[in-house]
């Protein structure tokens, strides 16, 4: 079985030339035939890579030597689905976007970090509330016991379900997400809202279940990645769910038996909900993507 080497960074630090930077990563990342997303602002860094352990060792050794990052920022594991079929490197406002940029600066104020172990001692305190700044369709799949769901369908909704939490700015307020870097974010904009105690788990769940055993581990369900394997189980292992090509929700195995799925073209979640040139787009792109199988190769439409 081939195994795939996957990479995950971020890093908040000041960029004053993002866009002169994308050159020169790009150069780089194509010589060691790089696949992923990488996002550059003036607020930072975040990516996430697939590629032959060699060359992403040359990445790695690349990214510290020319950037403000050190070896701990990377997160690896192996995968046996491959991860990326393309290379993307954008240049955002935000590496994460609240939708406020000039309301939160993780470069000058950010909670408390945690690692995994220091987690689960926090969390078996009282008066303690634990918030999952991921969105509703993550949520849904897995979580940590007793959290609060803020039921959001994008970050941006963030700022507004802070400002349900008015009487809570002199609690621990811990967050979690799946990498680090949305409670990163989230930590600093609810410092500047007057927040008093604010934590987040380092490196997110992720870093949380390949350090924490599962008998002892207060994670409950699976964990969404964003790549082709769609979600973790506990010892980072592909999950069960699959994607939905129409809407991009994830599907769980009793999902995929409904009568309301067809691969590649709709779910449960959306059928109905499409019209008609919608349907034939996306049923064109699943017969491509099933032909381009038999031949070995695959379809960029993924």
């Amino acid at each position: 079985m081939i195994e795939y080497k996957i990479v995950s960074f971020y890093k908040f630090f000041n960029i004053k030339f993002p866009e002169i930077l994308k050159n020169i990563i790009l150069k780089e990342f194509k010589k060691n035939s790089i696949l992923g997303t990488l996002i550059l602002s003036q607020e930072g860094i975040n990516g996430m890579l697939s590629g032959k352990e060699q060359n992403l060792y040359n990445i790695i050794n690349f990214l510290i030597q020319n950037f403000n990052l050190k070896m701990q920022d990377f997160k690896s594991l192996n995968s046996s689905k491959k991860p990326f079929h393309r290379l993307r490197i954008k240049i955002k406002d935000e590496i994460i976007s609240l939708g406020k940029p000039k309301s939160s600066n993780p470069n000058k104020n950010v909670g408390k970090y945690l690692q995994p172990h220091e987690w689960n001692a926090l969390l078996e305190m009282e008066d303690v509330i634990l918030i999952d700044t991921r969105n509703y369709y993550e949520t849904s799949i897995g979580t940590f016991k007793n959290s609060i769901i803020p039921n959001m369908s994008n970050f941006k909704d963030f700022p507004k379900f802070v400002d349900s939490l008015s009487e809570y700015k002199n609690k621990n307020i811990a967050m979690f997400c799946t990498g680090g870097i949305r409670c990163e974010k989230a930590s600093s904009y609810m410092i500047e809202q007057g927040f008093k105690n604010v934590f987040h788990l380092k490196g997110g769940i992720i870093n949380y279940l390949r350090q924490i055993k599962e008998k002892i581990s207060k994670w409950q369900g699976e964990c969404f990645v964003f790549d082709n394997r769609v979600t973790v189980k506990h010892d980072l292992s592909p999950g069960a769910y699959k994607m939905c090509h129409a809407c991009n929700e994830p599907l769980s195995l009793s999902d995929i038996k409904s009568p309301k799925f067809k691969e590649g073209v709709y779910c449960h979640k959306c059928f109905g909900k499409l019209n008609k040139k919608q349907i034939e787009r996306l049923s064109e792109r699943q017969k491509q993507m099933d032909l381009a199988k038999k031949r070995g190769k695959v379809h960029l439409g993924v």
